[in-house]
């Protein structure tokens, strides 16, 4: 398949951000043309599109897989897996905040947990206990928060970000 320029500016710049959000180039390159190009394609075809090498493609398919952003698909009459990734950028929004925070932010509340119920807490010094404690109960509020939100529709949840913005204006006291 022949990228057009549109496609190949896009697919390289959400390369070049998936670096930035410390994720493999390739895989981010990868969902960004199957997300561009709105339907599925086979390793193969991946492969040949971006330049990337097959076994490349193979390990960054298995990680998008594994992070819920793509999905295997099949073709009538061929047996080769295709990939797809979803078209609704409200549902790529909500899976990457769910799988980062599942994977980073939920570990560290589990240890900032344990740091607290450990027997030697106490013997710490007392402004250090005091920011395990209060980080915790920051991570805990922004955890709640986030959950709500993971559970609102997109069009619900486009309306409570622009009305945040709104807020946000209003407390500046901008016109």
């Amino acid at each position: 398949m022949e990228l057009t320029d549109t496609a190949r500016r896009f697919i390289v710049h959400w390369g070049e951000m998936g670096s930035n959000w410390g994720v493999n180039r390739s895989v981010s390159q990868i969902h960004a043309l199957l997300y561009f190009h709105g339907r599925p394609l086979h390793a193969e075809e991946i492969s040949e599109t971006l330049s990337i090498a097959r076994s490349n493609v193979s390990t960054s398919l298995k990680e998008l897989l594994n992070w819920n952003l793509v999905r295997t698909t099949h073709v009538l009459g061929d047996r080769r897996d295709y990939f797809e990734t979803s078209l609704d950028v409200w549902e790529l929004f909500r899976t990457i905040v769910r799988e980062r925070k599942e994977r980073e932010f939920d570990p560290t509340v589990r240890l900032l947990k344990e740091l607290q119920a450990q027997p030697g807490f106490e013997q710490e010094p007392a402004d250090a206990q005091d920011r395990v404690r209060e980080t915790l109960r920051f991570m805990e509020t922004l955890g709640l928060w986030s959950d709500e939100m993971l559970r609102l529709s997109p069009t619900t949840l486009e309306k409570v970000l622009k009305l945040g913005a709104s807020v946000q204006r209003f407390v500046r006291g901008d016109s």
